[in-house]
């Protein structure tokens, strides 16, 4: 029995491929669950498989960056290494604590794991290549997101552990203060594209969002670091304070969950900023093409987050929460008040924003952007005077330290 697939999932050239498949074999309402089932196994096997290379490729990168060798005892260019680990962490004891909840310890790594696939499930790779096409895409992934803090907490307190609650703490306190200027970050976007929809936000962009708003790009990924504990915001996970932090009495397999969330962020991450910003799968290459162009851009990104957390040391806890409010929420604002303004006067009547409107938005938002990072930067950063002595410094010191 045969079946006509209606709409977007038509125009899905692997969803249509395997339920061509599956409609040859079975009935007509199963091939579709079915197809369905491949697709989603397919997407989350590509992602599993991502996050193993990325672990690899960013030991090896960092390994670099700071003058070392990395991984390079297992197969060709330590290309193995991600294996071993895996076979290591199999067949490592699976503790759980005295005293710990059991059944929350044991759903921690999984409510922390989940929303990184389930966010992959909106997000266009290319023409035709989504699980699906929502009207409301931008808005999903803010709330399926926003699930990983409730995670984090879980672990933290399931633990049983000091170390891990005020780890949890902390990486709770983190995610939901950035979350207030990222989501501000895209808000910007949607005004300018007139909708949610990732697929709308990738044919809208004539011209690539990292030039139109600039401002925005910038909260996004600092936002999105901090959201991921990434250095130079892994306050959640100082060991040189809370040693793990909240995933210190995870073990085995648990612990191998919680690293690929991680690792599976940062990628995820990394794409959704390609889509927003980078224009996806629009540039050179043909459309057959696209999901390459995409994967470059990824790459890049990566590269960005690695180059980063190699660079730059870890800031203390205030550091970060004044970072955010007095740095990066301002910057928001200042982006989307200005690009709601623009494009109330460019859009006018029309329902769009043509290319000439793109570049006039582009050469303004620079400015603004470039002169908000000044003024910032003067206004919140404390520095010491050139001109004090060093007697003077650290009499200033000893005098802090004894109030």
């Amino acid at each position: 029995m045969s079946c006509q697939l209606q709409g977007f999932y038509q125009t899905n050239f692997i969803y249509r491929s395997l339920h061509d498949i599956m409609s040859g074999l079975f009935p007509c309402n199963l091939s579709i669950i079915l197809a369905g089932l491949m697709f989603a196994f397919l997407l989350v096997n590509i992602l599993l498989a991502s996050t193993a290379i990325m672990t690899w490729g960013e030991r090896r990168l960092l390994g670099r960056f700071q003058t070392r060798i990395g991984p390079n005892r297992w197969g060709p260019f330590g290309l193995l290494q991600p294996i071993a680990d895996l076979v290591k962490l199999l067949f490592k004891e699976n503790l759980i604590p005295t005293g710990a909840d059991k059944f929350l310890f044991i759903i921690a790594p999984i409510i922390i794991m989940v929303p990184v696939i389930m966010v992959m499930g909106v997000i266009p790779l290319a023409p035709g290549v989504a699980m699906t096409n929502l009207n409301v895409g931008i808005l999903y992934i803010l709330a399926i997101t926003s699930v990983s803090s409730l995670g984090i907490f879980i672990a933290g307190w399931a633990s049983n552990n000091r170390f891990a609650i005020f780890g949890a703490v902390r990486g709770v306190a983190v995610l939901i203060s950035y979350e207030v200027p990222v989501v501000i970050s895209l808000l910007g976007i949607v005004v300018v594209t007139g909708s949610m929809s990732l697929l709308d936000i990738v044919e809208a962009q004539a011209l690539p969002f990292i030039m139109v708003q600039p401002m925005a790009l910038l909260v996004f990924f600092i936002g999105s670091s901090a959201e991921m504990n990434r250095t130079p915001f892994d306050i959640a996970e100082a060991e040189s304070e809370i040693i793990a932090g909240y995933h210190i009495e995870f073990s085995g397999i648990k612990f191998a969950v919680i690293q690929a969330a991680e690792y599976g962020a940062m990628i995820v991450t990394s794409i959704i900023i390609a889509v927003v910003f980078l224009g996806g799968w629009s540039g050179p290459l043909p459309l057959t093409l696209g999901w390459l162009w995409l994967i470059m851009k990824v790459l890049v990104v990566i590269f960005v987050f690695t180059w980063v957390r190699a660079t730059f040391p870890r800031l203390r806890i205030d550091q970060i929460m004044a970072f955010c409010w007095k740095g990066l929420l301002p910057m928001s604002l200042i982006n989307l008040f200005a690009v709601v303004i623009e494009t109330f006067i460019l859009k006018g009547s029309g329902n769009s924003l043509s290319l000439i409107d793109l570049w006039i938005m582009c050469v303004i938002n620079t400015i603004i952007a470039v002169i908000t990072v000044i003024v910032l930067n003067k206004l919140v950063s404390t520095k010491i005077d050139p001109a004090m002595s060093k007697s003077q410094l650290f009499s200033s010191r000893k005098l802090s330290v004894r109030n």
